[in-house]
């Protein structure tokens, strides 16, 4: 039968083993894919990817114990500006470790900042690269804030006391401007910083003429977990955004990718606030001082025009006598013309009617002529047309209620008729037809 050992021996060989064979301490670079708190114990997943294809090469566990994490911890946060979490390239001091019953993890004792630091800043670069390359770098610096920026996107977390405080300033100024603010809610630390900001910046550009300018803020606690305001696709956003683009996100190191592409960048929420109040400030300045610039210039112009005024009605006496001979004459010159022209007219016109009285007299004689022509020819065919003619050369006329019969059918038995003769009337009756 073979000699076997347990698994907690052979667990036990591998843990002598490793604190004989790796008894000091290592640096190690490696990336982080999860990084947890559990009872004030830091665990991680540490990672190495494949420069060309980013496919993982290695991976690890590592702990870091509480009395560690305590002091390294804050000094991370507070050198670096956020918590660790996953995709962050830190360098970490660590021991091997194996115990029998959890197995093997890398112990950290120590974590290097400025490494991350370094990282961070090397990735921060290459956005700002990136964006110069597609031109979109200083797209927001060429808009123009509107003079009267009173209608107020904010991106913001609902309960975020910077919040608060932006929006009580803008309500208690001094100067009793009157602004309008619309929460576009996100959530502002973490991981789903980039998209959530993403997401209420379409939800803004979709109502696009509602708002004047867009003012992004995160106010209050800690300054870790901002590393969400570090990436290319929220600043591609930001930077090609149609409306100028305010940020206050409220913290002191470096200007964030975010900050850089913005229009202006304040550091607190408050800030941004008085920004905004500056700005109308500003414009009611300059209203102010164009009303004086016209009122001054209003009241010289009256005063010029009271000079030309006076100097006119000084001269109206010798104008007037003027203007009274000049037109004097030209009266004069018209009634000459009026009086010439009459006289022509009635002359012309005394002619014409001369000479139509001449032909009308004329034409008189001639018509009267005509007429009475015409009238002896008339009379002398309706002498020829006389029925008393006709009687004396023996024809008679026969008559029914006065009117001459031309035609048997007229006439009817019974009927009394009357023969007119040259001599005489001779009346019948009907008897038969």
């Amino acid at each position: 039968m073979k000699e076997a050992l347990t698994l907690y021996e052979l667990n036990q060989l591998v843990r002598e083993t490793l604190e004989l064979e790796m008894p000091d301490e290592y640096w190690v670079e490696a990336e982080l894919s999860e990084a947890r708190e559990v009872r004030g114990h830091c665990y991680m997943e540490l990672i190495q990817k494949d420069v060309f294809n980013n496919t993982p090469v290695a991976r690890a566990s590592a702990k870091c114990w509480k009395n560690t994490w305590l002091k390294v911890g804050p000094k991370f946060e507070r050198v670096t500006g956020q918590r660790l979490h996953a995709g962050l390239q830190v360098m970490l001091k660590v021991y091997a470790n194996f115990h029998e019953a959890y197995g093997f993890s890398w112990i950290v004792t120590d974590i290097d900042p400025t490494f991350t630091l370094g990282d961070m800043a090397r990735k921060r670069q290459e956005i700002i690269r990136q964006l110069k390359e597609e031109g979109v770098f200083d797209l927001q610096k060429e808009l123009e804030i509107p003079m009267f920026a009173q209608r107020i996107a904010v991106v913001s977390s609902e309960n975020a006391a910077g919040y608060g405080d932006f929006c009580d300033q803008l309500k208690g100024n001094e100067y009793g401007f009157s602004f309008h603010t619309e929460l576009f809610p996100s959530i502002m630390q973490g991981e789903q910083v980039e998209q959530s900001i993403i997401s209420a910046l379409n939800a803004i550009n979709e109502r696009i003429d509602d708002f004047d300018v867009v003012v992004i803020i995160r106010g209050g606690g800690a300054t870790a977990d901002l590393s969400g305001f570090d990436t290319l696709a929220l600043a591609e956003n930001v930077a090609n955004f149609p409306l100028p683009i305010i940020t206050g996100i409220g913290h002191e190191r470096d200007e964030s990718v975010l900050d850089m592409v913005s229009h202006t960048r304040v550091k607190t929420p408050t800030a941004a606030a008085n920004f905004l109040i500056d700005h109308l400030s500003q414009v009611n300045e300059r209203i102010e001082r164009c009303r004086m610039a016209v009122g001054h210039l209003m009241t010289r112009r009256m005063e010029m025009e009271k000079m030309r005024l006076g100097k006119l009605a000084e001269r109206i006496p010798t104008l007037f006598s003027l203007a009274k001979t000049q037109e004097e004459a030209h009266l004069g010159r018209l009634t000459q013309r009026l009086t010439y022209a009459i006289k022509t007219i009635l002359a012309t016109q005394t002619y014409r009617l001369e000479d139509v009285n001449r032909r009308f007299v004329s034409m008189k004689d001639h018509v009267l002529t005509r007429e009475r022509h015409r009238l002896d020819m008339l009379a002398q065919r309706v002498g020829a047309l006389d029925p008393a003619l006709l009687l004396k050369r023996g024809y008679s006329i026969t008559l029914l209620n006065g009117k001459s019969v031309r035609n048997p059918r007229q006439l009817s038995i019974g009927d009394e008729i009357e023969t007119r003769l040259e001599k005489g009337v001779v009346k019948s009756r009907v008897e038969s037809l």
